[in-house]
């Protein structure tokens, strides 16, 4: 098994990027009335194997591993004092006990109108918001990140990005995400150079790397992503993120026009696509890699498999990212 993954991450590399080479091939073979390709469908695990341990912890990626991830996603996020950290959320509160170890260390936000992530909270009150900005790598550490999915993973930890780096390298793919870039500018933080430093250090993002730790970089901000463009000597797979506040902006031929100037494949929502959505990033060269797929959203689908061979081979996405590495369907 191990042989035959070593096999595939070869397989990844192309001067076209990993996903998105792929995605031209079957293009090409579209318009040139040739055999139609079926390249290997990929495997994100979301956050791990956020289904069946805490999302964002070296027990969720070790799990996403043993059960055949391609990709394991890292979403970044900023420490105090400048690490780079695994985390989804802005805030810590969420997905550890902050709360407890430091109580008084919170700040105080107005909630939309539009609740969001913000749990519960009523519009227009207060909440107590313990950023992960405000807190150091040291301090952070002490936070047990586990016991909310389960007690038994109370020895679980926030994982830096150099700890996933450790552990995923040369085993898997990784899939970092530039969590709200600009957030953390008008902080002044920097994450894309973080990032980038990050991957040089480990000497990750170079033709050779591709083949035993292939990367590929996901941002809801375009404006990260271009920013990323200018940064990465060779240039590696960017993949714009696209929620429904972005559908109309992006998924459109304009849109996905614009995107290719930037980007080599695109992230929807998975309600958000269809086949015309899908073929007309594909003509342009984009690889589609919706999101999320998880047992308890399978809408109309009978089953979480039957669901992701619907996008993967009807529809023909080239990926997906999924809470389940162990359903993911190979054929």
């Amino acid at each position: 098994m191990k042989v035959h993954r070593r096999s595939f991450l070869q397989g990844l590399s192309s001067s076209l990027g990993l996903l998105a080479g792929g995605a031209l091939v079957a293009s090409t073979a579209q318009r040139t009335g040739g055999p139609r390709a079926t390249p290997r469908k990929i495997l994100v695990a979301h956050r791990g194997a956020s289904a069946y341990a805490p999302e964002h912890t070296i027990e969720s990626y070790r799990l996403a591993l043993k059960q055949g991830a391609d990709f394991i996603e890292q979403d970044l996020q900023i420490t105090r004092d400048n690490q780079l950290i695994c985390l989804h959320d802005l805030t810590l509160e969420r997905t550890t006990n902050v709360k407890d170890l430091f109580p008084t260390r919170f700040q105080e936000d107005v909630a939309p109108r539009s609740p969001s992530e913000q749990g519960t909270a009523t519009a227009g009150r207060p909440i107590r918001r313990w950023y992960a900005a405000d807190f150091t790598l040291r301090e952070i550490k002490q936070l047990d990140a586990g016991s909310w999915f389960n007690p038994r993973f109370k020895a679980a930890r926030v994982p830096t990005f150099q700890e996933a780096i450790n552990l995923v390298r040369g085993r898997a793919g990784l899939y970092p995400e530039t969590k709200a870039p600009d957030v953390y500018g008008r902080l002044g933080f920097d994450m894309e150079r973080l990032l980038v430093a990050a991957l040089r250090k480990n000497r990750l993002g170079t033709r050779s790397a591709e083949r035993h730790t292939p990367v590929i970089i996901q941002s809801f901000s375009p404006e990260s992503l271009k920013k990323l463009t200018g940064m990465l000597n060779p240039k590696l797979p960017l993949v714009l993120l696209i929620n429904e506040q972005m559908r109309s902006r992006w998924l459109t031929p304009a849109g996905l026009a614009e995107a290719k100037q930037f980007a080599t494949g695109i992230g929807p929502a998975k309600a958000l696509l269809d086949k015309t959505a899908v073929a007309q990033a594909h003509h342009l060269g984009l690889s589609v890699t919706p999101y999320t797929f998880r047992l308890r959203d399978i809408g109309r689908f009978k089953t979480l498999p039957e669901e992701m061979r619907y996008y993967l081979y009807d529809l023909g996405v080239d990926a997906v990212f999924t809470d389940n590495p162990d359903l993911f369907p190979r054929h």
